[in-house]
């Protein structure tokens, strides 16, 4: 999705407005900063599928040289948020239908393997943490605060992916929750909170730590389920201003 010729005037004006607030205390950006905030935008669906990101746009957005963008974009491309071919330009990575629905299946496979393992095998301490990670996640829906809730509904899982006693299984479903979680974030259907199904990840929990290993390892392929029969494939429309979105002062 292109960044629309007409916007150039207006993005222009928000980068010196960046570069004016910057020059007052502003702290140096790195290549994680860059990370960090595409990555998020992306998560929080303010940076749609198919967006340019030029690197002389983002060099002057964060006040960095094209190589600490390069950095970041190539770090990005490696965990599937962007997509870049030899000699272009990045865009926000848009996987295909049928891609989606092998993200899904891949997953489905291996986080109810990894349930199924890792149920019955934590102890007092593990099973405080993973509780705590779900209050967490249930009070930050609760508070509105959407963009702390996709990190502890990602920190769930990823605690189970580490917990689990095989851990080539264990990160094989750490690449699989950032790619579902970025598929969920990209397609989800408006006004659906991704990821948030009521009661889910705390039943999810009781299993676990009860050692019931099958219903566990059930309840999460049907948590999977239900994630992906929420996802709408639309193409999406309308022009981006990189430098509204990624703001950093």
């Amino acid at each position: 999705m292109a960044v629309d010729p007409r916007t150039d005037k207006q993005t222009a004006a928000s980068l010196d407005a960046m570069h004016t607030n910057g020059s007052r205390g502003s702290r140096k950006a790195t290549d994680q900063t860059i990370y960090d905030s595409i990555y998020q935008a992306v998560l929080t669906q303010r940076l749609p599928p198919g967006s340019k990101l030029p690197e002389v746009a983002l060099s002057e957005l964060f006040g960095v040289s094209r190589s600490i963008v390069r950095k970041a974009l190539t770090r990005l491309a490696s965990d599937h948020v962007t997509e870049q071919s030899p000699n272009q330009m990045a865009v926000v990575a848009r996987p295909g239908i049928e891609e989606t629905r092998q993200i899904f299946a891949a997953r489905r496979l291996v986080e109810g393997e990894v349930t199924r393992l890792v149920a019955g095998t934590l102890g007092k301490s593990e099973a405080q943490t993973l509780r705590k990670l779900i209050k967490e996640e249930k009070s930050a829906h609760e508070r509105g605060q959407d963009q702390h809730r996709v990190h502890c509904s990602m920190a769930i899982h990823q605690y189970l992916a580490r917990q689990c006693p095989n851990q080539v299984l264990g990160k094989m479903m750490l690449e699989l929750v950032l790619r579902t979680s970025i598929v969920i974030a990209l397609y989800k259907a408006p006004g659906i909170t991704a990821c948030f199904l009521g009661n889910d990840h705390g039943r999810l929990a009781d299993l676990i730590i009860k050692g019931e290993a099958d219903q566990a390892a059930q309840l999460a392929r049907e948590h999977l389920d239900t994630l992906e029969g929420l996802l709408d494939l639309d193409e999406p429309s309308g022009d981006i201003d990189l430098a509204s979105i990624l703001r950093y002062t």
